[in-house]
């Protein structure tokens, strides 16, 4: 199915199942070796908690949802915001946390990328360096899973031809074959070449109301970054009612650059890798009760 979909979007496209590789190596780095083992996604507050206004007040922590999850110790990829409470700033959060168990305390190899005060350019720390805990605010997409070794979809994507970020054509194939039965992934993905499209949150928040998608845009910061850069994507097919974020990706690099993916900007010479693997459960935590589309992009 998979390969089907990539075949109209990109010039070359392979997948298959394969073992997945071990994830505490290069470029990885990862605290768990694989992304196998009761694998389940997590949808955890949202953006009407980030605009039109900010509700700090919303903070959560990755050791609970594990636990909310029914999967204590789990290891936990994907996408969210940092907590400003801890920060004193604004930031997107690259989680990569084996959570804590009853034998082992928390392993956290998270990234923050904020907006740098010196030069305004990107300012990607490793969480652990500045901080010891598990927390972040306001929403995140989370796949979470045992972090075994296992077999896993591996996927490859070389040059672009059609409009649609890998994501979004991994997400839209997954929705046009499956219809009405909605089928979440995630896992991990490098661009191995090429520049993307890249944005952070400022470090303030909006003191003016943002109430459209443009006025989203104007007040986030947007780079291109490059190559090689490791993507954490969060992928339901479609919202079964759950008010869901059905795609959000954010990533990191080795070379100080990072944060929310939006779409390849050398489609001609971009080359993806990912490994992924289809969730079993889905969990709608906190989910807001005053709601709203903008800023889901």
């Amino acid at each position: 199915v998979l390969q089907k979909g990539l075949k109209e979007n990109f010039a070359d496209a392979q997948v298959s199942v394969v073992d997945c590789p071990d994830l505490t190596q290069e470029p990885f780095n990862f605290p768990a070796k694989g992304i196998c083992g009761k694998p389940r996604i997590a949808d955890v507050g949202g953006v009407p908690y980030l605009i039109p206004v900010v509700q700090k007040e919303k903070v959560y922590d990755l050791n609970t949802v594990a636990k909310d999850i029914e999967l204590p110790g789990a290891f936990i990829l994907g996408a969210g915001a940092a907590s400003s409470k801890i920060l004193g700033v604004n930031a997107e959060l690259i989680p990569v946390v084996q959570t804590k168990s009853e034998k082992k305390p928390a392993v956290n190899g998270s990234y923050i990328a904020q907006i740098n005060p010196a030069d305004k350019g990107c300012l990607l720390e490793k969480y652990s360096s500045k901080y010891t805990d598990c927390e972040f605010g306001l929403l995140a997409n989370l796949y979470a899973s045992e972090g075994q070794p296992g077999k896993v979809i591996e996927v490859k994507a070389n040059g672009r031809t059609g409009e649609l970020n890998f994501v979004s054509c991994l997400r839209q194939t997954l929705e046009k074959h499956y219809g009405e039965k909605p089928v979440g992934m995630g896992g991990t993905f490098i661009i191995q070449k090429g520049k993307a499209k890249i944005h952070i949150m400022p470090p303030e928040f909006s003191a003016c109301p943002l109430n459209t998608d443009e006025d989203v845009n104007n007040w986030l910061k947007f780079f291109e970054m490059k190559a090689p850069l490791i993507c954490q994507p969060v992928i339901v097919s479609r919202d079964p009612g759950f008010d869901l974020r059905v795609e959000h990706t954010h990533c990191f690099s080795h070379h100080g650059e990072g944060g929310h993916y939006h779409q390849d900007t050398s489609p001609d010479s971009v080359q993806y890798l990912g490994y992924l693997l289809p969730a079993e459960l889905l969990f709608r935590i906190d989910r807001p009760r005053e709601t709203h589309l903008v800023g889901r992009d």
